[in-house]
């Protein structure tokens, strides 16, 4: 009760309204070239022959990997029949910005039609599905209640449930497996970006929470969807994970996925969560903090990343966390709320010159 009084707390008082190097995702590999984690999507044998003769429908982003080639395309050079693809936030091919809306296309690459379920609709509905057999869900996520990814997957199982199609998953690990902590959402606060009355980090692997959405009765109508699941092999929750690709265009580092529980937290305040840059989650700052701190960064116009990012070309002073010790947050096991701590008390007491329009 006290850590939720204290978030509560202090993101309310927030809203009342020569960068160093980072090191990149690694580049795409197998699993069981790093550490024996055996991915859903590698496991070919396992569901090739739930999709023999069965029309497909793959939901899909740059993270639906099989090693150093995308699922799709390893799909469609197998035979398997893969009538369209499905995108979540960010599109099948990653290249839109957080919150962006995204529309149907057809994919350059495939030729297949690609239905947005980030755009005009949010879940595939009986036009959608009329010629589809079987919907493969397939993408990475980072284990945090504000990571849209869950929405669309209970958005797909959803339209599934309602047209009696069966949705095949394809489990990933995840990175932030190890953490459970936070706050349960108070659902009469639910928004686009809280859906579930879950904790902020809750520890669980796509399969597991979709496992969760029909055990807890999450569709409507106490609905549930068919599901056939080929879960990770050789997988713990406390294992560490280098994620192969990038799960979204602002979570583009290791660290930064790490330290994305507790740095999302700066989300609707006055603080810049390095959107902007190329480090974001990974710095924190407000041009308001000039004399407290002496690290500083200039948010700026980044397509397919933040088009106008909080404080755009003004120079921001706060926190480097670039370099920032992640095994402490795993050993702790806890959501960090010291910077929110600092930060507040910093943005407190500031001279009146410098403060700045709280956002509406």
């Amino acid at each position: 009760m006290k850590i939720i009084c204290t978030i509560a707390t202090l993101v309310t008082l927030f809203t009342c309204p020569a960068s160093r190097p980072e090191t990149k995702v690694s580049p795409v590999r197998t699993e069981q070239e790093d550490t024996g984690i055996i991915t859903g999507a590698s496991q070919t044998a396992a569901y090739l022959p739930l999709l023999k003769g069965k029309r497909v429908a793959v939901l899909a982003n740059p993270t639906t990997v099989i090693g150093n080639s995308h699922l799709v395309d390893s799909l469609l050079k197998r035979g398997v029949k893969i009538v369209k693809v499905f995108g979540p936030e960010h599109g099948f091919r990653g290249n839109a910005s957080n919150g962006a809306k995204v529309k149907d296309e057809k994919d350059a690459a495939t030729g297949l039609p690609i239905i947005s379920l980030y755009g005009a609709k949010r879940k595939p509905g009986a036009a959608e599905l009329a010629d589809v057999d079987i919907v493969i869900f397939d993408i990475q996520d980072v284990g945090c209640r504000f990571y849209t990814y869950i929405n669309v997957l209970r958005d797909v199982m959803e339209g599934c449930a309602e047209n009696n199609k069966e949705v095949l998953i394809l489990d990933r690990p995840n990175p932030n497996g190890y953490l459970v902590d936070g706050p349960v959402l108070d659902m009469r606060l639910k928004s686009g970006i809280g859906q579930f009355p879950i904790p902020i980090a809750h520890g669980m692997t796509i399969a597991e929470f979709a496992k969760m959405i029909n055990g807890e009765g999450w569709l409507p109508g106490g609905k549930t969807c068919k599901l056939k699941i080929i879960p990770v092999k050789n997988y713990r929750h406390d294992m560490e994970y280098t994620l192969p690709v990038k799960p979204s265009p602002n979570l583009n580092t290791q660290q930064s996925i790490l330290l994305y529980p507790s740095t999302c937290l700066f989300e609707g305040t006055v603080i810049s969560q390095g959107r902007g840059t190329q480090y974001p989650f990974t710095i924190l700052g407000s041009p308001a903090l000039k004399d407290k701190y002496s690290f500083s960064f200039k948010p700026v116009s980044i397509p397919g990343m933040s088009e106008t990012p909080l404080h755009m070309n003004k120079e921001c002073y706060g926190l480097d966390l670039r370099n920032y010790d992640v095994a402490g947050l795993r050993r702790q096991k806890k959501i960090n709320l010291e910077w929110m701590i600092s930060l507040y008390n910093a943005y407190l007491i500031r001279p009146a010159s410098l403060t700045v329009p709280v956002p509406r």
